[in-house]
This record gives C-alpha cells, sequence and structure tokens, in this order.
C-alpha cells in the first residue's frame, strides 16, 4: 500500500503540472476536456477554480468537460475509433462542444448529466473488474485448499448464458488503471467520512496474490526437497498482460523481489522487455531456450504472452507454477505443473 501512495503523490504532481501549463495557455473560447482518471469532483473542484483565476469564466469564457479515456493495449478488436465515448461537461454548452469535437472520430459519443457522472463512470468500470478479480482470486484460493481446479469450475460456470461474466485469477493486476483507480474512490469517500469497504478488501486480496504465489513456489520446491533459498527461478513473462511491452505495477515486479529478497536467484524472460529495472535491481531478459528451462529449479508463468512454445516450457522444465492457465492445452505428462 506504500507504493499505492507514491504512485498517488507522482500521479497527484504530475496532474498540477499538466494543469499549471493549461493555466498559462489558456485564452477565451478554449475547451478543456480532461481524460485521466481521478475522482468525482476532479473537474469543478480543482480544475474549474484554477482556470478560473485566470479572470476567465467557466462555461462563459471557456469550456470545460470530462471524458475518461478508455484504452484496452494489445486489443486489436476495439480501436479507440470504436470504443463508445463518455462525456460529461461543467455545463450543458460543455457537453455539447465536448460531444462534436470526439463525434469527429469516435463512433458513438455517449453524453452525461455532468462531469461528476462521467469521472464516477471511468471508476465504476475499473472497480468492478478490480472487485470481480479480487473475488475469483479467493475463489482460486478456496479450490486449492478444497483440491479443486479453478480453471475447470470457471471453464463450467460460463457455460450459463446469464447471470455471470468470466473473470480469471492471476498473481495480481497489473496496469495504470485496475491496481490504483479504485483508490481514488476510497480515498474520495473517506473524505466524507464512508469507508469503501468493499473495495478495500478487493485492493487487500488482489495485492495479496504475489506472496500466494510465492507460498506456492515455496511448496511445490519443499515436495522436492529444495528450499527458496538459492533455488534458481525463472519468471517467464513480466509484462502486466499478454503482448504488450509495459510494465506498470505488473505482479510480476512484486514476486521477484518477494523471491529475491528470500534468497532466491531469479531470472527472467519476456518478449517484449529487454531489461528490467526496479529498484537497485537490474536484470536482463534471458533467451528462452531448452537448456535455460532445464537448469531452473523452477519456472514461474505470469504472463502468458502467446509466442510462448508452451510444450517446450512444460517439457523442458522440472516444475512449472502456472498463474495463467497457459499450459491448459500442453499434451503428454504435466505432473511437473503446479497451477494457481
Amino acid at each position: 500500500m506504500q507504493m499505492l501512495h507514491q504512485i498517488r503523490r507522482a500521479i497527484s504532481n504530475t496532474f498540477s503540472l499538466r494543469l499549471e501549463a493549461i493555466v498559462r495557455h489558456l485564452r477565451s473560447g478554449q475547451l478543456i476536456i480532461l481524460e485521466s482518471t481521478t475522482y468525482p469532483g476532479t473537474l469543478e473542484e480543482v480544475v474549474k477554480p484554477k482556470l478560473e483565476a485566470t479572470g476567465l469564466v467557466a462555461g462563459q469564457d471557456f469550456f470545460l468537460a470530462f471524458s475518461p479515456e478508455r484504452v484496452d493495449p494489445g486489443n486489436t478488436e476495439w480501436s479507440t475509433k470504436r470504443i463508445p465515448k463518455v462525456v460529461g461537461g461543467l455545463d450543458e454548452r460543455s457537453t455539447q462542444l465536448a460531444a462534436a469535437l470526439y463525434e469527429q472520430f469516435i463512433d458513438t459519443v455517449v453524453p452525461v448529466s455532468s462531469a461528476r457522472v462521467a469521472e464516477m463512470v471511468k471508476l465504476l468500470e475499473n472497480t468492478f473488474r478490480a472487485t470481480n478479480i479480487a473475488l475469483v482470486n479467493e475463489i482460486a484460493i478456496m479450490c486449492h485448499k478444497l483440491d479443486i481446479d479453478v480453471w475447470e469450475v470457471i471453464e463450467a460456470a460460463q457455460t450459463k448464458p446469464f447471470g455471470y461474466m468470466a473473470f480469471y485469477p492471476g498473481p495480481g493486476p497489473g496496469g495504470h488503471c485496475i491496481p490504483i483507480d479504485p483508490e481514488y474512490l476510497a480515498w474520495k469517500l473517506n473524505t466524507l467520512n464512508y469507508t469503501a469497504r468493499f473495495v478495500q478488501l478487493a485492493q487487500e486480496i488482489n495485492f495479496s496474490m504475489p506472496v500466494y504465489v510465492r507460498d506456492l513456489i515455496v511448496g511445490a520446491l519443499g515436495e522436492q526437497g529444495k528450499t527458496l533459498e538459492g533455488a534458481r527461478l525463472l519468471v517467464l513473462g513480466v509484462a502486466y498482460k499478454p503482448d504488450v511491452g509495459d510494465i506498470r505495477e505488473s505482479p510480476a515486479i512484486d514476486l521477484i523481489e518477494l523471491l529475491t529478497n528470500e534468497g532466491a536467484i531469479v531470472e527472467y524472460n519476456d518478449p517484449y522487455i529487454p531489461t528490467l529495472e526496479f529498484g537497485k535491481k537490474h536484470l536482463s531478459s534471458l533467451t528462452l531456450e531448452a537448456d535455460i528451462l532445464q537448469a531452473a529449479d523452477c519456472v514461474v508463468v505470469v504472463t502468458n504472452h502467446s509466442s510462448y512454445d508452451w510444450e517446450m516450457v512444460v517439457g523442458s522444465s522440472r516444475l512449472v507454477i502456472d498463474t495463467r492457465n497457459a499450459t491448459r492445452n500442453v499434451s503428454g505428462n504435466t505432473d511437473n505443473v503446479v497451477k494457481l
């Protein structure tokens, strides 16, 4: 959670610098649109007073709206043009102008009644994902204790044509949205003397997943008469999601730090991340070959990039901890695979 506070401060500082830049160049007739995810009320309580300190009046001299960014990196089906754009202004004219702008290059624009509504839309979307990921992460832990394959449970559950949406467990959520955005909502409600208990519990579960994966590794090594200290571990995938070169808030970073701090020798492979630097650590991606896999006491699948040859990974490794169900279609003997 300390890391989240640092991230929040960094984002706040960046936001302040950008706002100051806008203030310096603000002139009559401009339309200002904020897309960065933030808490409900930011446009009205923070941005508007800063801009009006210039003497110009919002809704009269300049116009102000919020339109949450909706991007799914690596998704080739849903481009920016195809993703509906929510728009909410501080006043009706601001909403109309912002909608008219986006209609020039977005297929569907969705005007809402206020900037606060638009700000809350983004937080609902990402908090919905975060809490459902937390739920399925806890279900995965329950299934492990009950000796049930959680992946089989999910696959069977999603045959229901209504009332269910599949989410998948993993080593922890990553990216610049899911781990952070619910924190904005929790913080804002805290200023109103309300505790967002459900949100906070979801965050607690999600951020505990690297520790849970660490424990799986310790248990699996123990069954082979080995300890984590001195063990050679190979992490496959350090990007926060498949087929992108983005490590922002990646659970792989937390996991590598946990394992390293407990004496493990950790190396990694990621075709999208040639080098990895965090804290005082500097690692380079190894070439993924059979002898590299064979040399590791344990191979840990953190990000299931589509380029990985899972048959080779399982066939060449002594032990595989699969946190993404990436090895589900591997033929032959998979007794060396331990799934989340």
